[in-house]
Protein backbone atom coordinates (compact mmCIF):
# COMPACT_ATOMS: atom_id res chain seq x y z
CA UNK A 1 0.00 0.00 0.00
CA UNK A 2 1.29 3.36 -1.37
CA UNK A 3 0.64 6.57 0.73
CA UNK A 4 -1.84 8.91 -0.90
CA UNK A 5 0.95 11.89 -0.51
CA UNK A 6 3.08 9.61 -2.48
CA UNK A 7 0.40 8.68 -5.13
CA UNK A 8 0.20 12.21 -6.07
CA UNK A 9 -2.28 13.40 -3.83
CA UNK A 10 -0.40 15.89 -2.09
CA UNK A 11 1.37 18.68 -4.04
CA UNK A 12 2.84 22.06 -2.23
CA UNK A 13 4.04 23.58 -5.84
CA UNK A 14 0.08 23.03 -7.10
CA UNK A 15 -0.80 26.48 -8.61
CA UNK A 16 -4.17 26.46 -8.42
CA UNK A 17 -6.20 27.50 -11.57
CA UNK A 18 -9.55 29.71 -11.63
CA UNK A 19 -11.42 27.00 -12.79
CA UNK A 20 -10.65 24.44 -10.01
CA UNK A 21 -12.93 23.77 -7.13
CA UNK A 22 -11.29 24.34 -4.02
CA UNK A 23 -12.27 22.87 -0.49
CA UNK A 24 -11.04 24.02 2.58
CA UNK A 25 -11.39 20.99 5.01
CA UNK A 26 -10.31 21.21 9.17
CA UNK A 27 -9.00 17.49 9.46
CA UNK A 28 -8.12 16.43 12.60
CA UNK A 29 -5.63 13.35 11.97
CA UNK A 30 -5.82 10.25 14.07
CA UNK A 31 -3.04 9.93 16.72
CA UNK A 32 0.33 8.73 15.00
CA UNK A 33 -0.64 10.16 11.16
CA UNK A 34 1.47 12.96 9.59
CA UNK A 35 -0.96 15.89 8.67
CA UNK A 36 -0.06 16.21 5.49
CA UNK A 37 -0.98 12.33 4.87
CA UNK A 38 -3.86 13.02 6.01
CA UNK A 39 -4.87 15.67 3.75
CA UNK A 40 -3.71 14.04 0.74
CA UNK A 41 -6.00 10.76 1.76
CA UNK A 42 -8.79 13.37 2.53
CA UNK A 43 -8.01 14.52 -1.54
CA UNK A 44 -7.82 11.28 -2.85
CA UNK A 45 -10.59 10.13 -1.22
CA UNK A 46 -12.42 12.17 -2.40
CA UNK A 47 -11.57 12.18 -6.20
CA UNK A 48 -9.69 9.21 -7.84
CA UNK A 49 -8.30 7.10 -5.04
CA UNK A 50 -8.99 3.99 -3.44
CA UNK A 51 -7.33 1.97 -0.72
CA UNK A 52 -4.10 1.11 -3.09
CA UNK A 53 -2.75 1.76 -6.45
CA UNK A 54 -5.04 -0.45 -9.38
CA UNK A 55 -4.37 -1.08 -12.93
CA UNK A 56 -6.94 0.39 -14.26
CA UNK A 57 -5.57 3.82 -12.62
CA UNK A 58 -3.73 3.21 -16.69
CA UNK A 59 -6.59 3.46 -18.64
CA UNK A 60 -7.03 7.39 -17.51
CA UNK A 61 -5.33 10.44 -16.83
CA UNK A 62 -5.09 10.13 -12.92
CA UNK A 63 -2.82 12.88 -13.08
CA UNK A 64 -5.11 15.34 -14.12
CA UNK A 65 -8.56 14.28 -12.09
CA UNK A 66 -6.57 13.66 -9.16
CA UNK A 67 -7.51 15.92 -6.11
CA UNK A 68 -4.27 18.16 -5.19
CA UNK A 69 -3.81 18.53 -1.20
CA UNK A 70 -1.50 20.97 -1.87
CA UNK A 71 -1.47 22.97 1.49
CA UNK A 72 -1.95 22.41 5.42
CA UNK A 73 -1.84 24.85 8.16
CA UNK A 74 -2.08 24.72 11.53
CA UNK A 75 -5.87 25.88 13.52
CA UNK A 76 -4.90 28.26 15.75
CA UNK A 77 -4.98 27.46 19.28
CA UNK A 78 -5.36 23.58 18.61
CA UNK A 79 -2.84 21.02 18.92
CA UNK A 80 -4.17 18.66 16.93
CA UNK A 81 -6.26 19.70 13.90
CA UNK A 82 -5.21 21.75 10.65
CA UNK A 83 -6.80 23.13 7.43
CA UNK A 84 -6.23 21.24 4.41
CA UNK A 85 -6.69 23.26 1.17
CA UNK A 86 -7.62 21.40 -1.50
CA UNK A 87 -8.48 21.56 -5.49
CA UNK A 88 -10.42 19.42 -7.27
CA UNK A 89 -10.11 19.27 -11.15
CA UNK A 90 -13.60 20.82 -12.73
CA UNK A 91 -14.65 17.96 -14.81
CA UNK A 92 -14.53 15.39 -12.12
CA UNK A 93 -18.35 17.00 -11.31
CA UNK A 94 -21.41 16.72 -13.26
CA UNK A 95 -22.98 20.06 -14.38
CA UNK A 96 -25.83 21.29 -12.31
CA UNK A 97 -25.86 18.56 -9.95
CA UNK A 98 -25.31 19.28 -6.43
CA UNK A 99 -25.97 15.55 -5.99
CA UNK A 100 -23.02 14.57 -7.56
CA UNK A 101 -21.33 17.53 -6.31
CA UNK A 102 -21.72 16.27 -2.72
CA UNK A 103 -20.98 12.83 -3.17
CA UNK A 104 -17.48 13.28 -3.98
CA UNK A 105 -16.56 16.25 -1.32
CA UNK A 106 -18.30 14.53 1.75
CA UNK A 107 -19.80 11.28 0.23
CA UNK A 108 -17.06 8.97 1.25
CA UNK A 109 -14.48 10.80 3.27
CA UNK A 110 -15.87 11.38 6.65
CA UNK A 111 -15.63 7.94 7.61
CA UNK A 112 -12.07 8.01 6.27
CA UNK A 113 -9.70 6.06 9.02
CA UNK A 114 -7.25 8.23 8.75
CA UNK A 115 -9.26 11.41 10.18
CA UNK A 116 -10.59 10.90 13.62
CA UNK A 117 -12.95 14.13 12.82
CA UNK A 118 -13.31 15.95 9.50
CA UNK A 119 -15.37 19.32 9.02
CA UNK A 120 -16.24 21.21 5.37
CA UNK A 121 -15.32 24.93 6.28
CA UNK A 122 -15.90 26.62 2.92
CA UNK A 123 -15.59 26.09 -0.78
CA UNK A 124 -14.98 28.15 -3.44
CA UNK A 125 -16.91 27.19 -6.59
CA UNK A 126 -15.68 28.57 -10.49
CA UNK A 127 -18.08 30.63 -12.31
CA UNK A 128 -17.69 28.11 -15.34
CA UNK A 129 -19.34 25.38 -12.49
CA UNK A 130 -21.60 28.54 -10.89
CA UNK A 131 -23.28 28.67 -14.03
CA UNK A 132 -24.41 25.33 -14.38
CA UNK A 133 -26.75 25.70 -11.41
CA UNK A 134 -29.93 28.04 -11.79
CA UNK A 135 -29.30 29.97 -8.72
CA UNK A 136 -32.29 32.37 -6.71
CA UNK A 137 -35.02 32.96 -9.64
CA UNK A 138 -36.29 36.30 -7.06
CA UNK A 139 -34.66 36.98 -3.50
CA UNK A 140 -35.76 39.84 -1.23
CA UNK A 141 -35.59 42.30 -3.88
CA UNK A 142 -38.61 40.72 -5.31
CA UNK A 143 -40.34 39.88 -2.35
CA UNK A 144 -40.44 43.38 -0.89
CA UNK A 145 -41.85 44.61 -4.60
CA UNK A 146 -44.39 41.31 -3.82
CA UNK A 147 -45.53 43.01 -0.52
CA UNK A 148 -45.06 46.56 -1.51
CA UNK A 149 -42.59 46.79 1.69
CA UNK A 150 -39.44 49.45 1.46
CA UNK A 151 -37.41 51.10 3.90
CA UNK A 152 -38.16 48.91 6.93
CA UNK A 153 -37.14 45.07 7.77
CA UNK A 154 -39.45 42.58 6.77
CA UNK A 155 -41.33 41.11 10.03
CA UNK A 156 -42.05 37.77 10.49
CA UNK A 157 -43.10 35.01 12.73
CA UNK A 158 -43.67 31.08 12.90
CA UNK A 159 -47.07 29.59 13.90
CA UNK A 160 -47.12 28.37 17.47
CA UNK A 161 -47.52 25.67 18.53
CA UNK A 162 -46.52 24.30 15.52
CA UNK A 163 -48.51 21.02 15.80
CA UNK A 164 -51.47 20.27 17.09
CA UNK A 165 -53.51 23.16 15.94
CA UNK A 166 -56.58 22.75 13.61
CA UNK A 167 -57.50 24.14 10.49
CA UNK A 168 -59.40 27.02 11.68
CA UNK A 169 -57.12 27.71 14.63
CA UNK A 170 -54.18 28.04 12.62
CA UNK A 171 -56.00 30.41 10.07
CA UNK A 172 -57.00 32.34 13.15
CA UNK A 173 -53.77 32.81 14.57
CA UNK A 174 -52.44 33.76 11.31
CA UNK A 175 -54.75 36.34 10.83
CA UNK A 176 -53.87 37.31 14.45
CA UNK A 177 -50.60 37.69 13.81
CA UNK A 178 -51.08 39.70 10.34
CA UNK A 179 -53.36 42.04 11.62
CA UNK A 180 -51.11 42.71 14.70
CA UNK A 181 -48.03 44.29 12.29
CA UNK A 182 -46.43 41.42 10.98
CA UNK A 183 -45.35 41.37 7.55
CA UNK A 184 -45.68 37.51 7.34
CA UNK A 185 -45.88 34.43 9.11
CA UNK A 186 -44.62 31.01 8.30
CA UNK A 187 -45.15 27.51 8.35
CA UNK A 188 -42.93 25.37 10.90
CA UNK A 189 -40.96 22.59 9.46
CA UNK A 190 -42.67 19.75 10.64
CA UNK A 191 -46.22 20.73 10.02
CA UNK A 192 -46.92 18.88 6.76
CA UNK A 193 -50.02 17.18 6.60
CA UNK A 194 -50.77 14.96 9.87
CA UNK A 195 -54.46 13.96 10.88
CA UNK A 196 -55.13 16.84 13.21
CA UNK A 197 -54.64 19.03 9.98
CA UNK A 198 -54.58 18.23 6.79
CA UNK A 199 -52.72 20.20 4.32
CA UNK A 200 -55.17 21.33 1.97
CA UNK A 201 -57.02 22.62 5.35
CA UNK A 202 -54.01 24.29 6.46
CA UNK A 203 -53.30 26.07 3.15
CA UNK A 204 -56.75 26.97 2.56
CA UNK A 205 -57.26 29.07 5.78
CA UNK A 206 -54.29 30.41 6.08
CA UNK A 207 -55.01 32.13 2.48
CA UNK A 208 -58.14 33.16 4.23
CA UNK A 209 -56.21 35.02 7.40
CA UNK A 210 -53.76 36.44 5.21
CA UNK A 211 -57.08 37.85 2.61
CA UNK A 212 -58.93 39.20 6.24
CA UNK A 213 -55.50 40.54 7.71
CA UNK A 214 -54.69 42.07 4.38
CA UNK A 215 -58.36 44.02 4.11
CA UNK A 216 -58.49 44.85 7.68
CA UNK A 217 -54.75 46.89 7.37
CA UNK A 218 -54.56 47.79 3.96
CA UNK A 219 -51.25 46.47 3.16
CA UNK A 220 -50.04 43.63 1.51
CA UNK A 221 -49.97 40.31 3.53
CA UNK A 222 -48.44 36.75 3.05
CA UNK A 223 -47.32 33.29 4.63
CA UNK A 224 -44.83 30.75 3.59
CA UNK A 225 -46.99 27.27 2.83
CA UNK A 226 -44.59 24.25 3.74
CA UNK A 227 -45.06 21.77 0.44
CA UNK A 228 -42.86 19.81 2.05
CA UNK A 229 -43.86 16.21 1.44
CA UNK A 230 -42.68 12.56 1.26
CA UNK A 231 -42.86 11.95 -3.02
CA UNK A 232 -42.02 14.76 -4.98
CA UNK A 233 -45.01 14.17 -6.75
CA UNK A 234 -46.60 14.86 -3.74
CA UNK A 235 -44.85 18.59 -3.47
CA UNK A 236 -45.34 19.07 -6.80
CA UNK A 237 -49.23 19.08 -6.09
CA UNK A 238 -49.21 20.66 -2.67
CA UNK A 239 -47.39 23.49 -4.70
CA UNK A 240 -49.45 23.75 -7.81
CA UNK A 241 -52.22 24.24 -4.73
CA UNK A 242 -50.61 26.58 -3.11
CA UNK A 243 -50.59 29.33 -6.17
CA UNK A 244 -53.77 28.15 -7.19
CA UNK A 245 -55.50 29.41 -3.80
CA UNK A 246 -53.33 32.64 -4.32
CA UNK A 247 -50.29 32.27 -2.41
CA UNK A 248 -46.91 33.84 -4.01
CA UNK A 249 -44.48 31.80 -2.18
CA UNK A 250 -44.26 28.01 -0.28
CA UNK A 251 -41.21 26.45 1.81
CA UNK A 252 -39.35 23.93 1.94
CA UNK A 253 -37.11 21.85 4.72
CA UNK A 254 -33.72 20.92 3.87
CA UNK A 255 -34.18 17.62 5.41
CA UNK A 256 -35.91 16.66 1.94
CA UNK A 257 -32.72 16.46 0.30
CA UNK A 258 -30.42 18.01 -2.41
CA UNK A 259 -32.50 16.49 -5.47
CA UNK A 260 -35.72 17.32 -4.23
CA UNK A 261 -34.77 20.97 -3.29
CA UNK A 262 -33.51 21.77 -6.93
CA UNK A 263 -36.44 20.29 -8.36
CA UNK A 264 -38.85 22.34 -5.93
CA UNK A 265 -36.67 25.65 -6.44
CA UNK A 266 -37.05 24.50 -10.59
CA UNK A 267 -40.96 24.69 -10.43
CA UNK A 268 -40.61 27.78 -7.92
CA UNK A 269 -38.91 29.47 -10.81
CA UNK A 270 -41.24 28.12 -13.74
CA UNK A 271 -44.16 29.53 -11.96
CA UNK A 272 -42.96 32.81 -10.60
CA UNK A 273 -43.15 31.69 -6.94
CA UNK A 274 -40.28 32.58 -4.17
CA UNK A 275 -39.46 29.90 -1.93
CA UNK A 276 -37.97 29.77 1.35
CA UNK A 277 -35.85 26.68 2.86
CA UNK A 278 -35.90 26.03 6.27
CA UNK A 279 -32.53 24.47 7.37
CA UNK A 280 -34.17 21.88 9.26
CA UNK A 281 -31.57 19.46 10.06
CA UNK A 282 -29.03 21.07 9.62
CA UNK A 283 -27.16 20.92 13.12
CA UNK A 284 -26.70 17.30 13.04
CA UNK A 285 -23.77 18.28 11.04
CA UNK A 286 -23.25 21.86 11.18
CA UNK A 287 -23.31 22.31 15.16
CA UNK A 288 -19.99 20.43 16.20
CA UNK A 289 -16.90 22.52 15.31
CA UNK A 290 -14.41 19.83 14.54
CA UNK A 291 -16.64 17.45 12.08
CA UNK A 292 -19.62 18.15 9.82
CA UNK A 293 -20.10 20.74 7.47
CA UNK A 294 -19.93 24.49 7.90
CA UNK A 295 -23.39 26.39 7.30
CA UNK A 296 -21.49 28.68 5.41
CA UNK A 297 -21.32 26.02 2.86
CA UNK A 298 -25.38 24.81 3.13
CA UNK A 299 -25.98 27.94 2.24
CA UNK A 300 -23.66 28.32 -1.16
CA UNK A 301 -24.91 24.83 -1.90
CA UNK A 302 -28.50 26.33 -1.32
CA UNK A 303 -28.19 29.46 -3.31
CA UNK A 304 -26.67 27.05 -6.20
CA UNK A 305 -29.89 24.83 -6.22
CA UNK A 306 -31.93 27.83 -6.51
CA UNK A 307 -33.41 28.76 -2.89
CA UNK A 308 -34.62 32.47 -3.10
CA UNK A 309 -34.18 32.54 1.13
CA UNK A 310 -32.76 30.64 3.72
CA UNK A 311 -33.89 30.08 8.01
CA UNK A 312 -30.32 31.00 8.99
CA UNK A 313 -30.67 30.80 12.94
CA UNK A 314 -30.78 33.54 15.33
CA UNK A 315 -28.49 34.94 18.12
CA UNK A 316 -30.95 35.41 20.21
CA UNK A 317 -33.96 32.61 21.95
CA UNK A 318 -33.17 28.81 22.49
CA UNK A 319 -31.16 28.19 19.45
CA UNK A 320 -27.40 28.00 19.19
CA UNK A 321 -25.99 30.62 16.98
CA UNK A 322 -22.72 32.38 16.19
CA UNK A 323 -23.15 36.17 15.72
CA UNK A 324 -20.50 36.05 12.91
CA UNK A 325 -22.05 33.19 11.07
CA UNK A 326 -25.54 34.79 10.70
Amino acid sequence: VIPYAKMGYWDASYAVKTTDVLALFRITPQPGVDPVEAAAAVAGESSTATWTVVWTDLLTACDRYRAKAYRVDPVPNTTDQYFAFIAYECDLFEEGSLANLTASIIGNVFGFKAVSALRLEDMRIPHSYLKTFQGPATGVIVERERLNKYGTPLLGATVKPKLGLSGKNYGRVVYEGLKGGLDFLKDDENINSQPFMRWRERFLNCMEGINRAASATGEVKGSYLNITAGTMEQVYERAEYAKAVGSIIVMIDLVMGYTAIQSSAIWARNNDMLLHLHRAGNSTYARQKNHGINFRVICKWMRMSGVDHIHAGTVVGKLEGDPLMI
